[in-house]
């Protein structure tokens, strides 16, 4: 799992992703552009929608494998709860890590991060 945003650890819904995670992930990035929703949280629009060239930063982790479906499912109702303006979808990471992350749909003003950091906004 990619998380860039409020799933990272220190922020308000890690909590929802702790559980399931095999150790401390590490830092790895995405293509695409970062996105400050004024709500609170991000939002993330990979290259096939972005402007090309822009790095999301963040961190992939392992997900436990006897829980990945509960894991997935858990982040998919904490993910609608913000109006279902997310999907979750397949990428793969600057490491070479398929992994599931969470991309905007539409729906909200957004301003750009341009540093692709939530935590550096």
């Amino acid at each position: 799992m990619f998380v860039y945003g409020t799933l990272r650890p220190g922020d308000v819904r890690w909590r929802f992703l702790e559980p399931f995670v095999v150790d401390e992930g590490w830092d790895d990035t995405i293509t695409g552009r970062l996105f400050d929703t004024g709500l609170d949280y991000p939002a993330a629009i990979l290259d096939d929608r972005a402007e090309p060239g822009g790095t999301i930063i963040g961190r992939t982790y392992a997900l436990l494998s006897a829980s990945i479906e509960r894991c997935l499912s858990v982040l998919d109702a904490e993910e609608d709860t913000v109006g279902g303006r997310y999907r979750r979808i397949v990428t793969t990471t600057a490491a070479g890590i398929n992994a599931y992350v969470y991309e905007y749909g539409d729906g909200l003003d957004l301003v750009p991060i341009e540093s692709g950091d939530w935590f550096t906004r």
